[in-house]
């Protein structure tokens, strides 16, 4: 487990993969992720909806931020992702001025750390064995659905010889 994983990051991303879980659950991505306030009250919650409602926006950072609706303290608050934000859930982060990201792993997909990080954001990576083991076991039976999720085209189809 990361040295900077508090009890609050500990309980957030508890709530991310029980929304990791749910997703699984429901037939899509095994991705969640959660919003605390600095005494570790869990705000909002959200795991990636994109297979169940078809909108390749709703990846879980981006529905846990919707979630938690309009604020005013997003410069306050931790968020949490089973998995290593990709750009468009960066920029979302980046753009609300969340100051502190605790990340389940990177092992399966590296997301745009680096972007977060040189937007001074506190980036915590717990590299916890479930979120490891949840999406590893999703990707090696879903190959397919985890490459549409993060963009990457079917093969193309091989040409006729001539």
């Amino acid at each position: 487990m990361a040295h900077g994983l508090t009890p609050a990051d500990r309980a957030a991303l508890d709530a991310a993969y029980e929304e990791a879980l749910a997703g699984l659950d429901e037939g899509g991505i095994p991705i969640g992720s959660a919003l605390a306030a600095p005494d570790g009250t869990i705000l909002a919650r959200g795991h990636n909806l994109r297979v169940q409602t078809g909108d390749p926006t709703a990846h879980a950072e981006t529905v846990c931020i919707r979630n938690a609706g309009r604020r005013r303290d997003w410069h306050t608050l931790t968020l949490a992702s089973t998995l290593s934000p990709c750009a468009m859930c960066t920029g979302t982060a980046v753009l609300h001025r969340i100051p502190r990201v605790v990340i389940g792993e990177h092992e399966t997909f590296m997301g745009r750390e680096d972007w977060l990080r040189a937007e001074g954001v506190e980036v915590v990576l717990a590299h916890d064995p479930r979120c490891i083991a949840l999406m590893r076991d999703f990707i090696a039976a879903r190959p397919d659905l985890w490459d549409e999720d993060i963009g990457i085209p079917p093969d193309p189809p091989a040409r006729p010889s001539a």
